[in-house]
């Protein structure tokens, strides 16, 4: 699956090294990861001639492995490949994707979720692509596994799926909180984001046998923090994309620790 492009920055303007990893910001080597990236997922999730939406999990075993920015990054590639891509912040008790992109709405999923705001209401047009729109976290909820697995999130993904190409949702990490299991039942599949290096046989052990519990699709593994040399492109890269267990392929360096 895919990697992303090259930095071109605004002028007057200073990138911060989150800023690096996102969009028409990546380095060649980790632009051509993520288009990988999505063109495997196009091959796991065959349209078959039907204009249907097709909605992705991102998960990790554990926090800090790259999920927010694989979904960040992922999204952005469906996007500029022409498809419709709504960007879900599902990961509402640590919440980045807001800050990563830069929204300034307070009001987002849970407040659709517990019905306090109606769905079109809180989906926000995200600057890294006139096709990619974003649906923040908005407030903590106390019961934010409860809220994934209601009707009302059902609701909100058929709605969802009448506008967009591809529902990409950003949860947390599958083997602390139970938030990413009650989400499945809206889910074509999942993506697992496993860091090269951290992530132990054990967490990854466990994770697989939660997913398995539910019969939830596992779409392949993103293997971050892969280390590699660039070749021609120089210096060492850190981040990548892995299928299932196989090739890897090089990236950035981590510059932050998303969930």
């Amino acid at each position: 699956m895919g990697r992303k492009e090259n930095t071109k920055g605004q002028p007057g303007t200073k990138k911060t090294g989150s800023d690096r990893l996102l969009g028409e910001n990546l380095s060649f080597v980790a632009t051509e990861a993520y288009k990988l990236l999505r063109t495997n997922l196009f091959f796991c999730l065959p349209n078959n001639g039907e204009p249907k939406c097709r909605v992705v999990g991102v998960t990790s075993s554990v926090q800090g492995e790259g999920k927010s920015t694989t979904s960040i990054n992922l999204s952005y590639m469906l996007a500029q490949d022409g498809k419709r891509v709504c960007l879900v912040e599902g990961d509402m008790r640590a919440p980045t994707l807001s800050n990563r992109l830069k929204l300034r709405r307070t009001k987002g999923l849970s407040h659709v979720l517990a019905g306090l705001q109606t769905d079109t209401s809180v989906v926000v047009k995200a600057e890294l692509h006139p096709n990619l729109s974003v649906i923040p976290a908005g407030e903590m909820p106390p019961n934010p596994a409860e809220l994934l697995g209601s009707e009302r999130m059902v609701r909100m993904t058929e709605l969802l799926g009448n506008v967009f190409d591809y529902v990409i949702i950003d949860l947390p990490p599958i083997t602390l909180v139970a938030d990413a299991l009650a989400v499945s039942g809206v889910l074509d599949g999942m993506i697992v984001v496993v860091e090269n290096g951290s992530t132990t046989k054990r967490e990854l052990n466990d994770a697989m046998q939660r997913l398995d519990m539910i019969h939830d699709k596992i779409l392949g593994f993103v293997v971050t923090h892969a280390d590699g040399v660039g070749g021609r492109y120089g210096k060492k890269k850190k981040y990548g994309y892995g299928y299932g267990y196989g090739h890897r392929v090089k990236s950035e360096k981590k510059d932050e620790q998303d969930s």
